[in-house]
């Protein structure tokens, strides 16, 4: 089979879920989009051979682009929630490319219009430097920088950097996630918490947590999706509130680093759900909170992408990317 030939595999592979699709045609949006769960595969090739057998009728593709939630190194990854590793060559296939999940999710931005995107405060999106960043199983972040006309992704592991708390009540929450005593809620050597361990889906359940010891009492809900059915009573709804807080000031941190004037995008599979409490909540004030930098991020478009399966639309335009390079688009 020739490189580059249709069908195209696409895949957005986290730390729970893999996601898969086909490109049959040219400038085609991906079809054939079935979600696997990754705990009933032992690695990415037997989750890949059974969406083409049982998804795609068998289809042989002629080049893949897979995005994965973890570092890539050249044709190699290691997924940071799930204990998937090893080669893109062991998937079997003539051409494959390896993404960060949040780089492809960074090619996805200049494809997502209209009702791809739901405004989250500041001006409309403009053009220039990008952040999209998110939680999900993790805490996802990338940048997208334009070059002659076209795009270049930044993948990054900004999810790991230290949470930025601020007011009274963060630090004390601070102190009780450092003094967990569950390897899962600890945040590490020297009492160290990162942004990841509570800006995710299982961070909202460790935030749930440190709130009822800091508030003296009993956890409501042991779950993420717990937490968020009951987004409007009490100890979940002060949850909500610090989590979009927290997020906010960290959203505010990635823009400044990458000089995100062109917009920053949440995505991840944990905001949607709870996307009026981040609109209304305190991430837009929180975003823009700088002692130094109030008017330059308050100048920064925020949005929540929407759009069903934007990772996939961003593997299809990074292999039209490459196929065009080799001349076979």
């Amino acid at each position: 089979m020739s490189s580059f030939a249709y069908p195209w595999l696409v895949a957005d592979v986290g730390g729970t879920n893999a996601r898969f699709g086909l490109v049959t045609s040219p400038g085609a949006r991906p079809s054939h989009v079935a979600v696997l769960a990754g705990a009933e595969h032992r690695g990415l090739p037997q989750a890949v051979a059974a969406y083409l057998a049982d998804h795609a009728g068998g289809a042989r593709p002629g080049a893949a682009c897979l995005a994965l939630a973890g570092p890539v190194d050249g044709d190699r990854y290691a997924l940071t929630n799930l204990p998937w590793s090893g080669s893109a060559r062991d998937l079997g296939l003539p051409e494959v490319a390896l993404l960060n999940d949040f780089e492809a999710l960074a090619l996805s931005l200049p494809h997502l219009e209209g009702d791809d995107l739901a405004a989250l405060g500041g001006p409309a999106p403009s053009y220039g430097v990008k952040a999209v960043l998110g939680p999900g199983t993790g805490l996802g972040v990338a940048g997208l920088v334009p070059v002659d006309g076209g795009w270049v992704p930044v993948p990054g592991e900004g999810g790991h950097v230290t949470l930025p708390v601020q007011d009274e009540r963060e630090l004390e929450v601070l102190r009780a996630l450092r003094h967990a005593r569950s390897p899962g809620d600890s945040g590490g050597p020297g009492g160290q918490v990162v942004a990841e361990h509570v800006l995710s889906g299982p961070g909202l359940v460790r935030l749930h947590r440190a709130l009822a010891e800091v508030r003296g009492v009993p956890p409501v809900e042991d779950t993420a999706s717990g937490i968020v059915a009951r987004a409007d009573d009490g100890l979940c709804a002060e949850t909500v509130e610090v989590f979009c807080g927290l997020l906010g000031s960290f959203a505010g941190d990635v823009a400044l680093t990458l000089g995100a004037r062109g917009g920053v995008y949440l995505g991840g599979g944990v905001l949607p759900r709870i996307a009026e409490r981040v609109r209304t909540g305190p991430f837009r004030a929180r975003f823009a909170a700088n002692p130094d930098m109030t008017e330059y991020l308050s100048a920064i478009a925020t949005s929540l992408i929407v759009a069903p399966q934007p990772a996939l639309t961003g593997a299809a335009a990074w292999l039209a990317h490459l196929a065009s390079r080799a001349g076979r688009a």
